[in-house]
């Protein structure tokens, strides 16, 4: 098994309980968790223009990113 790739998807959420759902994908690549985590701030302050109250980003293994999508 190869080296673990991070990506980063960012989230538009409603008030409450509602749910977030993907919005967008930043097109970086992580070479770490913690790499990732670490630029979610920055990731979140340039995606505040989306119509959702609540804008989040959340980071997971590429390998499980590709394997939702299908």
């Amino acid at each position: 098994m190869g080296p673990a790739f991070y990506v980063m998807a960012i989230l538009g959420c409603g008030e409450a309980d509602a749910a977030c759902q993907p919005v967008g994908r930043v097109e970086a690549r992580y070479e770490s968790l913690e790499a990732c985590n670490a630029a979610t701030a920055m990731a979140v302050s340039q995606h505040m223009n989306l119509a959702f109250p609540v804008v989040a980003a959340q980071c997971q293994r590429e390998d499980e990113a590709l394997a939702q999508k299908l």
